[in-house]
Parts: structure tokens; C-alpha cells; sequence
């Protein structure tokens, strides 16, 4: 049952949908609260699209996930209807139903419109709301579009009206309540040329003008509207302009929080960063003096044994200068002798030759003379500075870039110097089976009979290859897959090959072991044991000569693995050792790859 409504509590506006800003058409409620045409709350969700995006509420802008299921208010339309009855005086403003409408047959030569009572709108809101609705944007032409059904009703309420055309537009858009139309509100200013309300807006010349404008040549054909309902109109806009603004303000407070929490963090990381270095260059400090001190240590104890061993050979030798000033003091004594006798019992003890040491290849030396301690310490100390001289470098570099593990960008520079290696032969230690084209090798479970060269590996199971390097910068990749055990590096030329092997920079090796699948090491003496996050399949191995370089590299993850630094005493040849097979769990081959050009 319909409810009654006072007039005097209901307007327009009440019942007036934000988006559409027409009387509400099947009102839905979404969660928040706010209400709208079921059309226009679902023609604005499709147009900002699904997807990943949020459903929001045009007023509030409350967001939803997921988009919600909106049902027609059965009592906002109820009230909405009652509204429209009520205004187009079907029923009385504060009657329940019964009678109320103007009999039009009882005046059938009466061409005006009957008197208007209060609480009644005229049919000519109906030509406006009609127009509004074939304004709007439509998604379908079928004949189920809400749009399309809402103007057909209007087009039928408007011909029911009255029996009279409608006004011109400018008459029929007035804004009618309950109490009337509102064409004699004392609040409008009036108008400078015929002194009447400016009662109405110009949409085509954006300006407010009376109804006398209107009938005008300059105004009459221009898209007028009432100027208080294009006023609530405007109002409406501004309230979701208004929104939307909050919700960027909002956004963008956010983000300033968000970037005042960042720059309170980075302050802190930055005085972490600096204590820490601070205190690792205090400590390298710290190092270098006690190595300072070792070195003069050094050369102290080193100066101190050379004049111990000096002073001794001084002494040795001034107590033979003596013993012989003495037996030719005693020659010269027996010269002058006139005994006979007595000159011939001493002369046969004197005559003999002294017990003398031969010093002619006795001499005083010692290292310091050499300068081999300052050319080392000064060696030492260009390398560390390069090496410091890098470090803003790479600082800079790791802040810029904080993925893990970073791609190292060496490795695009080293595979500029890829050469082309094969395995000799002659070097192979006989159970390795090197293939025809010197690229592979495996080791095989027996010796192969193969001539006994002086440069052939006999003990170990290694193998060097053709070329050889004294000087410039190389680069080459070797396969080693799912190989348990392998040695790859650099050997010098001059290396012993029969025998037992003392593998290290000091006697010619230059490597980077693998043992058991997962334990790496560089041989030292004693090994450097070696963390490796990323399992490689494929080595690559960079030497620069001159620098006494040598640096190891996983291809795949673009990762520098080790680099050791020394002075190669002469040529240098790639080293290789696929090892043993145990019991075939590393029968895989070493294979020599090409070098691809990484982008």
C-alpha cells in the first residue's frame, strides 16, 4: 500500500540520482549507502571496466573488489513513484488515493490548461525529463534498455498531460516542488535590461537570463534550463569532483608518508653504511701498519743476521792476517840467525806452508742490496690502489642495481678476448682420451699406449693446451655439466710433468678445483676454499697476462666466481683435468665451448 507523503517534506532533489541527475529510475543501494539508477550504477561500473580494477562508489569512492550485486529498493521506488504521482497531480498532495484529477472530457472546448493546484507539476517536466533521458548515452537499442523504457513512459505521461503542444523549451524547463513553480523566488537578482528574475541559465552562451530574454531572436532557438536546477545540477558535479579530489589528496598524502618513511630509512641505512666503513677502513688501516711493521721487521732481522755473518768473516780473517804477520816475523827473525844449528832446527818448522783459507769465493752480500722487498711492497701497493680506485666504481655500480645475485658486467668485456683453444696431445696424460678435433676429454678406466714425450703428464691426469700465452688478455668457456670432480686454470710451460705434483702459484699452477659436486676451491697452499650459491655447468676462464690475472666465471648466471692475483714467470698454457672417474659418477668430458656474445 502506497504511504502518504506531506508535501511539504518532499523536493525534487531528494529523488534525484547523481549520475543521471533525473527523479530515480528502479533506485539501487550499493554497500555504502548511496543510491542510483540501476541503469546509470551499472552503465558507469562497466565503463571504467572489470578486470583486476575496483568497482567504486561514484560518491564516496568506497572501493570493491569484487563488483557487488545491486537489487532495486523496493522502498525508495515506492516512495520515488509516490513522488511522481503526487507531482503530476494524480493524487492530492496529502491524500491516500481516491478521485483528485480534472475530468478533461468536462471541458471539451477548453483548449488551456487547467488551473494548477498545489502539489501538482504540470506535464511539460515530463517533454524535459523525456529529453534528458534520449540525451543520455545508451548501451543497447533493444527494447528491454531501461533508458529506452523509461523515455517511452515519459513520452506517454507527457501526451497525457494535457491536450495542449508543449511550451518552448525555455518555458517547459522551469523547476517545480510541491509548493509550485519557483519562477517568482525574490532571491534572484534581476535583469539589468527588463528587470525580470534571472530565472534561467543559456547553456549555448554559458550566461543567466529572464524569461523576456528568452522570447528574443537572440536567445529563443539556445538550450535553456531553469538557473536553480542547472545550479543543483552544477552542485551535484561538484560533489563528485569533490570526492575525487579527496581521493587523490588522500593518494598523494599517502604517498608522501610513504616517501618520508623511505627517506628516514635511507638516513639510517646511510649512517649504517658509514660506520660500517668507516670501521673496515679503520681496521684496513690498522692491517697495513702491523703489515708495516712486519716488513721493517723484516728487513731489520735480515739486516741484523747479513752483519752478524759479515763480522764473523771480519774477525776469521783479521785472526789469519795476524797469524801470518807473526810466522813472517819469525822468517825474517831466522834470517838474521847466525847459529847454524839453531837456523836449521827452526827452519824446518817454519818452512812449511801455513794452513790457509781460500777466500776467493767467500763475499758479504745480502737481499736488501737487491731491492727485492721494496719492488714487492710497491707491486703490492699498485695493485691495491687500482683496486681502491675501483671501489667507488662498483659502490656505485651494486646501489643502482640490487638484484641477487647481480649480473656481473665483466663478463660482457672478458668474452670480447674469447680465443681459440685446443687440447695437445702429446701433453695428455695417458689414460685421457682427448677427441680428434682437441675438444673434449674424458678420463677412461685404462692407459693408452701412447709414446713416453718429455712433455706428457705421467702421474696426473691432466692435459695443457697448444696455445700458449705471454702476454695480452684471453678468454675461453669449458662445458662441465653434471661432472663431480674437475680442475680448470693455467699452468706455466716450465712446469715439472713426471712425478709427484705440487700443485700452487708457486710452482706454475693456476686453478679452480671442484671435488665431490659441491666443495670449490683455488689451490693455494693451503686451498682457498670458495662459496658458490649458483651450481655452474660452464666455466669461463679469463687471463690477463700482464696483470698476472686470472678470474673464473659462471656463464649461465653472468657471476664472477674467483680472481687470483700473481706474476706469471713465463708463457702460461690453459690447464685441464676432467680427473677420475670414480667408478663412472664423472665420466662426463671437459668440452672447450664458443664463446657466445652475450647482449
Amino acid at each position: 500500500m502506497a504511504m502518504a507523503l506531506p508535501a511539504a517534506f518532499l523536493s525534487e532533489d531528494q529523488f534525484t540520482c547523481s549520475i543521471c541527475l533525473e527523479v530515480f529510475n528502479n533506485p539501487v543501494s550499493t554497500p555504502c549507502g548511496h543510491s542510483f539508477c540501476q541503469v546509470c550504477i551499472s552503465s558507469y561500473w562497466e565503463g571504467r571496466g572489470g578486470g583486476d580494477k575496483l568497482y567504486q562508489c561514484p560518491l564516496c569512492k568506497e572501493s570493491y573488489r569484487k563488483r557487488p550485486e545491486l537489487h532495486i529498493n523496493r522502498t525508495l521506488k515506492e516512495i520515488t513513484e509516490r513522488f511522481k504521482e503526487i507531482a503530476i497531480g494524480e493524487l492530492p498532495a496529502g491524500g491516500t488515493g481516491g478521485g483528485g484529477r480534472e475530468d478533461p472530457g468536462a471541458h471539451p472546448h477548453h483548449h488551456h490548461p487547467p488551473a494548477q493546484r498545489p502539489g501538482e507539476m504540470p506535464g511539460s517536466i515530463f517533454a524535459e525529463m523525456l529529453t534528458r533521458f534520449q540525451q543520455l548515452p545508451t548501451q543497447t537499442t533493444h527494447s528491454g534498455d531501461p533508458h529506452h523504457q523509461v523515455s517511452a513512459h515519459l513520452a506517454v505521461q507527457a501526451q497525457t498531460a494535457g491536450p495542449n503542444s508543449p511550451p518552448p523549451p525555455y518555458t517547459a524547463l522551469r523547476r517545480y516542488t510541491l509548493s509550485g513553480p519557483s519562477d517568482t523566488s525574490p532571491s534572484l537578482p534581476p535583469c539589468p535590461l527588463h528587470l525580470r528574475a534571472l530565472e534561467f541559465f543559456c547553456r549555448t552562451d554559458n550566461s543567466c537570463v529572464c524569461s523576456v530574454c528568452m522570447e528574443t531572436a537572440e536567445h529563443r532557438r539556445h538550450d535553456a534550463v531553469p538557473a536553480k536546477r542547472e545550479c543543483h545540477i552544477k552542485k551535484a558535479q561538484l560533489q563528485i569532483e569533490e570526492a575525487e579530489l579527496k581521493e587523490l589528496i588522500g593518494e598523494r598524502q599517502r604517498k608522501v608518508e610513504e616517501m618520508r618513511n623511505s627517506l628516514q630509512q635511507i638516513q639510517a641505512a646511510a649512517e649504517r653504511e658509514i660506520d660500517g666503513t668507516v670501521r673496515l677502513f679503520s681496521k684496513l688501516i690498522s692491517s697495513v701498519e702491523r703489515c708495516q711493521g712486519e716488513v721493517l721487521e723484516v728487513i731489520e732481522m735480515t739486516h741484523r743476521a747479513d752483519e752478524h755473518r759479515a763480522q764473523s768473516l771480519l774477525r776469521e780473517l783479521e785472526e789469519e792476517i795476524a797469524e801470518l804477520k807473526r810466522r813472517s816475523a819469525a822468517l825474517g827473525q831466522l834470517a838474521l840467525s847466525e847459529d847454524p844449528v839453531d837456523f836449521l832446527k827452526t827452519f824446518s818448522a817454519l818452512s812449511s806452508p801455513p794452513q790457509a783459507k781460500d777466500w776467493s769465493s767467500v763475499s758479504v752480500s745480502s737481499p736488501l742490496t737487491s731491492g727485492l722487498i721494496l719492488r714487492t711492497v710497491n707491486l703490492l701497493m699498485e695493485r691495491f690502489q687500482e683496486e681502491m680506485r675501483k671501489l667507488p666504481e662498483i659502490c656505485q655500480r651494486s646501489s643502482s642495481d640490487q638484484s641477487v645475485p647481480r649480473p656481473n658486467p665483466k663478463v660482457k668485456r672478458v668474452q670480447d678476448y674469447a680465443a681459440a683453444i685446443t687440447l695437445d696431445h702429446n701433453t695428455a696424460h695417458p689414460r685421457l682420451m682427448v677427441s680428434v678435433d682437441g675438444k673434449q676429454v674424458h678420463c677412461s678406466d685404462r692407459h693408452q699406449l701412447v709414446p713416453d714425450q718429455p712433455e706428457r703428464f705421467d702421474r696426473v691426469v691432466c692435459v695443457l693446451a697448444h696455445q700458449g700465452f705471454s702476454s695480452g688478455r684471453h678468454y675461453w668457456e669449458v662445458e662441465v655439466g653434471g661432472k663431480t670432480d674437475w680442475d680448470l686454470g693455467v699452468a706455466s710451460r716450465s712446469v715439472n710433468r713426471k712425478g709427484k705434483i705440487t700443485v700452487s702459484p708457486a710452482h706454475g699452477y693456476w686453478f679452480l678445483s671442484l671435488r665431490d659436486r659441491t666443495d670449490y676451491a683455488f689451490r693455494t697452499e693451503p686451498s682457498t676454499n670458495i662459496t658458490v650459491n649458483v651450481r655452474p655447468s660452464r666455466i669461463g676462464i679469463y687471463v690477463d697476462y700482464e696483470k698476472g690475472l686470472v678470474s673464473f666465471y659462471n656463464v649461465e648466471a653472468r657471476v664472477l666466481i674467483y680472481t687470483f692475483t700473481d706474476s706469471f714467470p713465463d708463457t702460461v698454457h690453459p690447464f685441464f683435468s676432467p680427473c677420475t672417474n670414480k667408478s663412472g659418477r664423472n665420466e662426463a668430458p671437459l668440452i672447450i665451448c664458443p664463446v657466445a656474445m652475450t647482449e
